[in-house]
């Protein structure tokens, strides 16, 4: 199971996006990450061959979704649709999001 690095940095990212992003003051990050559950796992924990998200370095998500928004990733499949959806503020606070979950196994 995915646990956060630690409930006091989840919190932190939470809120730090909320403060420099005015989409999070209308939605929280993490309703937003749910469309991604269904493919990337509930929290980011991939459960089979899809990458998984937590815990993966914010700027390579981040420039990882710009590409795929942009169009400009040629493996991208679905991705790039799904990029589209969101705005770079919206795609960038993913990102701060899924860096600060971190994927380990509960004692």
């Amino acid at each position: 199971m995915c646990m956060r690095r630690s409930a006091t940095a989840g919190l932190g990212a939470l809120l730090a996006s909320a403060v420099s992003s005015p989409v999070m003051a209308e939605e929280p990050v993490s309703m937003l990450a749910e469309s991604c559950a269904s493919c990337h796992g509930t929290e980011g924990c991939s459960p089979g061959a899809v990458p998984p998200l937590a815990g993966a370095p914010q700027a390579v998500t981040a420039d990882r979704l710009a590409a795929f928004k942009a169009g400009n990733d040629p493996n991208a499949t679905i991705m790039s649709r799904i990029a589209a959806g969101y705005s770079d503020d919206e795609l960038e606070a993913l990102a701060r999001y899924f860096a600060n979950l971190t994927a380990e196994e509960e004692p």
